[in-house]
């Protein structure tokens, strides 16, 4: 788990991250901040009825990216988890999120990253992976 946290450190403190997904044949990109850990896992939050949302639904393989001094690469499958305690928790961390994803992040629809593997980048040179 302390290298789950790892990871979840660097997306936090790069505050975005982009996360890619699979259109058809066509990649898209997009940037995202919503995120948070809970019982070891990272998760995403996007909104709910979005092309992201239709495109995870049709590929759950993902990638996201985040930049902070060094690279994070992390490539991943995003598991779906409504459950309203996860949603809630969000709203708790992040609050200036109410106002659009509802009282308790009904709005909203939270992912969780696993079969992950996450890469540490130094230019262009990997210096460290974590697998979780």
């Amino acid at each position: 788990m302390e290298t789950v946290q790892k990871v979840y450190d660097f997306l936090e403190d790069a505050k975005t991250f982009y996360l890619a997904t699979v259109e058809g044949d066509q990649p898209r990109v997009r940037p995202y901040g919503a995120m948070m850990f809970r019982d070891g896992k990272i998760y995403i939050m996007a909104f709910g009825q979005t092309n992201a949302t239709s495109q995870i639904a049709s590929n759950t393989k993902a990638e996201l990216c985040a930049f902070k001094g060094k690279t994070l690469r992390i490539e991943c499958k995003l598991v779906e988890d409504n459950r309203p305690e996860v949603q809630k928790a969000l709203i708790e961390k992040m609050p200036s999120l109410k106002a659009a994803l509802g009282e308790n992040g009904e709005n909203g629809v939270m992912y969780y990253l696993a079969d992950a593997t996450a890469t540490f980048f130094n230019l262009m040179e990997p210096v460290e992976t974590i697998k979780f």
